[in-house]
């Protein structure tokens, strides 16, 4: 049989990274049908993101129209530079906690240089090309950050739920606000009977009609009924003032050096969070429609968004599972769609202003009410909690410290304990096998020879170790005192490294100072079937001839470690 060579794998240039997926789609060859399919597809989208971007700006503590220019244009960009070919970009209700919080800390000026930032960090870290490492996020601290804010979005739409008078401002963190929310002035129940009618609609039309618009039909049927009777219920013009016709003339916002340094944090903590739901999103994107997006294209993209979302009064931009996931279901083929997504609602902010300014704000409270209950991911809780202790521990740390302090340190200490259930769990796999000859069929092919060796014929003065799983600092001092303990001290050691997947500098000492000690005793170590990557992470190490022996096999091995006369 002839031997496979394979080629090493060619590293993606520059173009091949970053180039956009609207390039892309183009090259392939954009036609009227392609094009038709995308203009549908937007009109689905943006009837979907309508009311959704004006429900999660005026949550965020910010007007409503602030939500409707991240859509138009924070989307219109994403779409544009991004590299995925359906993602829709917009204001998420993941931003909700984190933009409450420094709009009511340094105000919606202060939003926007923490915007305006954290679209400059998301450009560095895909030029930088990290994006790939944000999927090594655990899965525990991804669902258990999601589900607290989920319950912070859910108790931020309790006071228009149920058209609550406070006796104060509304806190945005969590426990000061329910103490609020717990002693109101009074219940409006026109505006809880608006609710019960939004939710009506919209769980009544996902049951039996789920292609219908359920969002934009519940506000149209609410906003109607409020009208025609006359109800006593707030609406975005009695709060806001109404919504502008047109775009703001974009401006910088202030850039002064401490007004940066008081943001960096949140800009941090911005940039961080859009990264990865932009992410998650493009690999549900993916999953639908067959293809690949390019990440750190992605993150350039949503930087770039960010940016220009800020200097046009926008709020933090990303991209969102809800609305792609409604754009790949309605047969987008390109980022047409979400570009022609934004460009629509440009329009019905153009020409239907003044009929939104009459939308009741117990109608998007219903709305959120069901992203909030969409977003816990009820299941995949319940499922880690009945998983293993180790993930319990870190999904509950994420939920809790979210909810009751702060979504960075919740980010910040799941993905911490997670790092260190993972090292745990790698060390534990790694194990130590003295005198194990194993079958031809079960050894790894190492350059069409295997390690098998016959273990009769090893003799008192020679012993074969197996090390298998990763040998990194977590188990080095393990495997220190492993092979310390191996009963006598023969002539003759042989390590083998077959099943050895890596090997870091803290477990190559440890394997040194095994080996110093070997020869100190008047014995000869050998190390066989390590892959060359491992040999070359030994040998940086100092584990060169004649300090040890490297053989192809075991039986190599044994056979250059015993002396002539033996032999």
């Amino acid at each position: 049989m002839n031997p496979r060579i394979i080629a090493p794998a060619r590293a993606p240039t520059f173009a091949e990274l970053f180039t956009p997926k609207l390039v892309t789609v183009w090259r392939e060859g954009y036609t009227l049908a392609k094009f038709q399919k995308d203009a549908i597809a937007a009109l689905t989208v943006a009837v979907v993101a309508l009311p959704l971007s004006m429900a999660i700006a005026i949550a965020s503590g910010a007007p409503p129209e602030r939500g409707l220019y991240t859509a138009i244009v924070g989307g219109f960009i994403i779409s544009a530079l991004g590299g995925s070919r359906v993602q829709i970009g917009g204001p998420a209700g993941a931003f909700i906690v984190l933009v409450a919080s420094v709009v009511e800390k340094f105000g919606l000026d202060g939003l926007m240089v923490a915007t305006f930032m954290a679209g400059l960090i998301l450009m560095a870290i895909g030029y930088l090309r990290l994006g790939t490492y944000i999927r090594y996020i655990p899965y525990p601290v991804i669902v258990g950050f999601t589900a607290g804010i989920a319950a912070i979005i859910f108790a931020s739409q309790l006071r228009d739920l149920f058209g609550l008078t406070l006796k104060g401002p509304e806190p945005a963190a969590l426990i000061p606000k329910i103490e609020a929310l717990v002693d109101p002035v009074s219940v409006n129940r026109w505006a809880l009977a608006v609710t019960a009618l939004a939710l009506a609609i919209i769980l009544g039309l996902r049951r039996w009609r789920p292609h219908w618009p359920g969002f934009l039909i519940a506000i149209a049927v609410a906003g109607v009924a409020v009208w025609a009777f006359g109800l006593p219920v707030e609406t975005i013009a009695t709060r806001f003032g109404g919504i502008p016709r047109s775009l703001p003339e974009p401006a910088l916002p202030d850039l002064s050096p401490a007004r940066l340094m008081a943001l960096a944090p949140y800009a941090v903590s911005i940039a961080l969070l859009g990264g990865i739901e932009s992410l998650l999103s493009a690999v549900v994107a993916d999953g639908m429609t067959g293809r690949r997006h390019r990440s750190n294209c992605e993150l350039v993209a949503q930087g770039a968004a960010n940016v220009a979302s800020s200097l046009f009064g926008g709020i933090c931009a990303t991209g969102t599972i809800a609305r792609t996931a409604t754009n790949a279901r309605a047969g987008a083929v390109g980022p047409v769609s979400g570009m022609l997504h934004s460009v629509i609602l440009l329009l019905m902010m153009l020409i239907a202003a003044p009929l939104m300014a009459e939308i009741p704000l117990a109608a998007l409270a219903a709305i959120l009410a069901v992203v909030a209950w969409n977003m816990a991911e009820r299941h995949a809780f319940v499922s880690i909690l009945k998983s293993s202790r180790g993930d319990a521990a870190v999904l509950l740390a994420t939920f809790l410290l979210t909810i009751f302090r702060d979504l960075t340190e919740g980010i910040g200490v799941g993905i911490v304990m997670g790092s260190l259930l993972f090292m745990h769990r790698m060390a534990a796999s790694m194990a130590v096998d003295a005198h194990v000859p194993l079958a031809t069929d079960d050894r790894p092919d190492n350059g069409g020879e295997t390690g098998a060796f016959d273990a009769t014929r090893l003799g008192d003065d020679a012993v074969v170790y197996r090390l298998a799983g990763p040998l990194f600092f977590g188990t080095a001092s393990t495997l220190s005192s492993v092979l310390e303990r191996m009963g006598q001290t023969p002539k003759r050691y042989v390590l083998d490294l077959s099943a050895t997947v890596f090997v870091d500098q803290s477990a190559a000492l440890a394997i040194g100072a095994f080996a110093d000690s070997a020869r100190a005793a008047g014995a000869t170590v050998a190390i066989a079937s390590a892959p060359p990557r491992i040999r070359q992470t030994l040998s940086h190490a100092g584990l060169r001839p004649p300090r040890v022996i490297y053989a192809p096999t075991v039986e190599a091995a044994l056979a250059a470690v015993t002396p002539a006369a033996a032999a």
